[in-house]
């Protein structure tokens, strides 16, 4: 008895007692089977096989770049020419560069007061140096709160500003374009960007500033990220394992063979001039640090990255706010990629070589195959073929493939390598919205231009450390139940039973796994809040 027979003459019990029902959808399937589903489904499938090559090829082709980076020690200083800046009698403090520093902020009551006082903090000739506060925020109690932190810091003898507009146009790239039009930034070199929960060390424009000065053909100086709450919970610490792959690898073979990578819209300094030429800030997706580092780029800007430099920030730490931030994360670049391709292709300033590395790897693979692939693939063809056994996925693209890009990935934070499997089976559940906000990115469908900030706990997380008690939110059901991922859920625990049951492939075991995190997710139980209360 084949397996589309089994499934027709099940007992009644376990078709609940509607026989006459489940007899004639058994007929419909099988009528549709043999014509359509087989040949979708097989085509499908080589489509998504060939998504997982080229996501390995570029996974294998970076782990060989930075093994070679690391043993031939190819650091930025050995690249680029770095020289301290050093006093000078004659010139005083004008030998120093002028540096503006941004920090955009909206309704950031936890935070606000850790990133001023950070900026504030930065070891520079205080007459070569502006603050500038870009407030945003809607709430009047907390505009208030920052504006006296901000007098507070002036009557200490720091250049700071406070700026606000009435409007919030455009979100933070509004808010950094507004900011660059006042008249004193003309007199600044640079600018220092650092959003509401980043918080630079004192020596930050010591490390950074020289790469710039003694390098003219260099536009963008980044530092690494440094997550002060990643132990928070085993939602952060997931967090960790692909943010840590991104600076240690992404970036890093970007700067160092291609001097082009994405700019990660806070912990970086720019030379004003390069920003300008590209065309200062623009609002037409929601990543503009992106959009201005691929248009320096295509003017033969050079970037630098720092991994040794880190700026303490903060992940989030509830499910809803990672899933706001990853749709902002994937839908920019998606819609990003389809506004600028054709500008990419057609740009005469850069070589051949770094336009494909621009529009293949760095935004077609990574942005778009990545989380297709991801989704597609592991959490809706490969459990599909469990319902047609005549569709079949060879081995090395359901197991070794995606095994060695696992690892390849885990390599960025080796501290964790324990939690491996419960990171493959979060990310296949964030796949699902980046999946979504990818589609949604190159579609330019409704939710495109959609940009909620994300939550941030701040000084909270230091209550927490102190043993204070952590506090659940109350929430309605209504607020903590996911369909998409419920949908999904039950999507996967059907076809791990049939295959339970039927199949040959033994994928139940994954499916089931999968299927429960999915669910997890889709009633809410996943990350943490910690109250300031």
């Amino acid at each position: 008895m084949d397996q589309l027979s089994a499934m027709t003459i099940l007992p009644d019990a376990f078709r609940g007692g509607r026989g006459d029902i489940t007899s004639h959808i058994g007929l419909v399937w099988e009528e549709m089977k043999a014509p359509l589903i087989v040949p979708v489904l097989k085509l499908m499938v080589a489509v998504c096989l060939a998504m997982s090559v080229m996501l390995f090829i570029e996974k294998v082709y970076m782990g060989v770049v930075i093994t070679f980076i690391k043993l031939l020690g190819r650091k930025p200083e050995k690249l680029y020419k770095w020289e301290a800046i050093r006093d000078d009698v004659e010139l005083g403090n004008s030998a120093y560069p002028m540096v503006l520093v941004q920090i955009p902020m909206y309704n950031e009551k936890e935070v606000y007061q850790l990133s001023i006082g950070a900026a504030c903090g930065l070891s520079w000739p205080s007459d070569r140096i502006i603050i500038q506060v870009l407030d945003d925020s809607t709430d009047p109690t907390i505009k208030d709160l920052v504006e006296v932190e901000c007098q507070r810091w002036a009557s200490k003898g720091i250049n700071i500003k406070y700026e606000i507009r009435d409007n919030r146009n455009g979100y933070k790239a509004g808010a950094l374009k507004e900011g660059m039009k006042h008249s004193y930034v003309r007199q600044c070199d640079y600018v220092a960007i650092f959003d509401a929960d980043f918080q630079p060390e004192p020596d930050f424009l010591w490390r950074t500033i020289p790469y710039l000065v003694h390098n003219p053909d260099v536009a963008l100086v980044q530092a690494r990220w440094k997550f002060v709450n990643s132990d928070e919970c085993l939602m952060t610490r997931m967090q960790q394992m692909s943010l840590d792959y991104h600076f240690t690898v992404e970036q890093e073979v970007g700067s160092s063979t291609y001097a082009f990578f994405g700019f990660n819209g806070t912990a970086g300094v720019w030379r004003i001039s390069a920003l300008n030429e590209a065309g200062g800030w623009k609002d037409r997706t929601t990543v503009e640090d992106m959009d201005l580092a691929v248009r320096a780029s295509l003017r033969g800007w050079k970037f630098v990255y720092l991994s040794d430099l880190k700026v303490k920030n903060e992940l989030p730490s509830t499910f809803n706010a990672y899933r706001y931030q990853q749709h902002r994360w994937s839908c920019g670049p998606a819609n990003l990629f389809k506004k600028m391709a054709m500008e990419i292709v057609r740009n005469k300033k850069v070589s051949l070589l770094k336009k494909f590395h621009v529009i293949y790897s760095f935004f077609f693979v990574r942005k778009i195959v990545a989380h297709i692939v991801t989704f597609v693939f592991y959490c809706i063809i490969l459990p599909a073929t469990v319902l047609v056994p005549e569709v079949e996925v060879p081995k090395w693209g359901a197991v070794y493939i995606p095994s060695i890009i696992t690892l390849l990935n885990a390599a960025g934070t080796p501290r964790s390598l324990h939690l491996l499997i419960f990171w493959i089976l979060f990310e296949n559940v964030m796949s699902l919205h980046r999946t979504k906000a990818t589609a949604i990115g190159l579609l330019e469908a409704g939710r495109v231009n959609e940009w909620v900030v994300t939550e941030k706990l701040g000084d909270a997380l230091k209550i927490k450390a102190s043993a204070k008690a952590t506090k659940k939110p109350r929430m309605r059901i209504g607020e903590r139940l996911h369909l998409l991922e419920l949908s999904v859920g039950a999507y996967l625990f059907f076809c791990g039973c049939y295959d339970l049951a039927f199949g040959k492939n033994h994928y139940f075991i994954y499916l089931f796994l999968q299927a429960v995190a999915f669910f997890i997710a889709g009633v809410g139980y996943v990350g943490t809040f910690v109250s300031n209360t």
